[in-house]
């Protein structure tokens, strides 16, 4: 339970489209990707958000986000040096900044604060100075959610100082409650760009599809700079990909499946004593350890028995007196873990 690796079956549609597009031979892809997994994109986004998207101008396909993330300050920072990433968090905001030569700020996740950044704490000057606010909802690692007023906020001082809303929603299809929203949905997407995946939500993790929406001028840049760096999905997993954004089936059977392995762990937890403190979306519990044991020796008390979760200190100062426990086993392994947490 300590890596957020889905070991979910890939739909069968998928495998098919798969299967189907593969050509007797083959050729670079381009960078800004097929016209149609554009196209399924924008109705994916418009029908889950209600948010218009130009296939042209506003979208590009990713090789999963992970690289789209980390490649962005090469992008963008310029002038401005300053990249501003959440704590805890996951580790590629801030390694990418750094490999850009950029200057990386860290705002905590608190809980008091619903583990969103404290945006009024922020020094004003640094408004100034930054290329990049990365925000990531529903979040790894904690499992909160951000209401929509967040992401307003935060794209209207984006427009006002110059820097960059870079928006994470890897998780956006793994609820509990209600439908998250996106940053898509703002009405002024100005300087506002967001990165999505097939990973979580249709189990895809080893397609390595995905995409960045957003403003036009952004899109751009992307477009100018992947070529370079040759990440553009392969033809036949972007006609895989196109299957998977235009079904919503198996994106419900997947979501119940982790509903019930949230219901087995989370209920162990309560019963052996242990607090969620937060489990409102994602694949992931984050748990209060023990008053008055870290982290990383409650985690390595719990491998003593069996089950691998992630110290929250692993993920950044912030996260000390957490751990992350991962969904991803088989239904029936959450079981075997529920019974040692319980006896435990």
């Amino acid at each position: 339970m300590g890596v957020g690796d889905p070991r979910e079956p890939t739909p069968q549609l998928v495998r098919d489209a798969l299967v189907a597009a593969l050509a007797d031979a083959s050729r670079y892809p381009l960078a800004q990707g097929l016209p149609e997994l554009r196209e399924a994109i924008a109705g994916w986004v418009g029908r889950r958000f209600g948010s218009e998207l130009d296939p042209e101008r506003e979208i590009i396909p990713t090789l999963g986000s992970k690289e789209a993330i980390f490649s962005l300050a090469q992008a963008v920072v310029g002038d401005r040096r300053l990249v501003a990433v959440p704590d805890p968090a996951y580790p590629v905001y801030e390694r990418g900044a750094l490999f850009a030569g950029a200057e990386v700020v860290s705002l905590p996740l608190l809980e008091e604060n619903g583990f969103l950044p404290d945006l009024d704490a922020v020094d004003p000057r640094l408004w100034e100075e930054l290329a990049i606010f990365w925000v990531n909802y529903p979040n790894n690692p904690t499992a909160a959610v951000a209401a929509l007023a967040f992401y307003e906020r935060l794209g209207e001082l984006a427009r006002r100082h110059g820097f960059v809303l870079a928006s994470d929603e890897a998780y956006s299809e793994l609820w509990f409650e209600s439908p998250p929203p996106s940053a898509l949905q703002l009405a002024d997407r100005t300087n506002v760009i967001a990165f999505n995946t097939l990973s979580k939500r249709s189990s895809m993790t080893g397609y390595r599809s995905g995409f960045a929406a957003g403003d036009p001028e952004l899109i751009a840049a992307l477009r100018a700079f992947r070529p370079t760096v040759g990440t553009a999905p392969q033809e036949f997993i972007q006609r895989a990909s196109i299957a998977a954004w235009g079904d919503e089936q198996h994106v419900e059977e997947t979501r119940e499946r982790y509903r019930r392995k949230r219901e087995i762990v989370g209920g162990a937890l309560s019963r052996a004593g242990l607090r969620v403190a937060s489990d409102a979306a994602t694949m992931y519990l984050w748990v209060d350890v023990p008053s008055g044991e870290r982290s990383e020796a409650f985690a390595t008390r719990l491998l003593e028995h069996g089950i691998v979760v992630a110290p929250g200190a692993y993920l950044g100062r912030a996260g000390e007196g957490y751990v992350r426990i991962a969904l991803v086993p088989s239904v029936e392994d959450c079981e075997r873990a529920a019974a040692i947490l319980e006896r435990l």
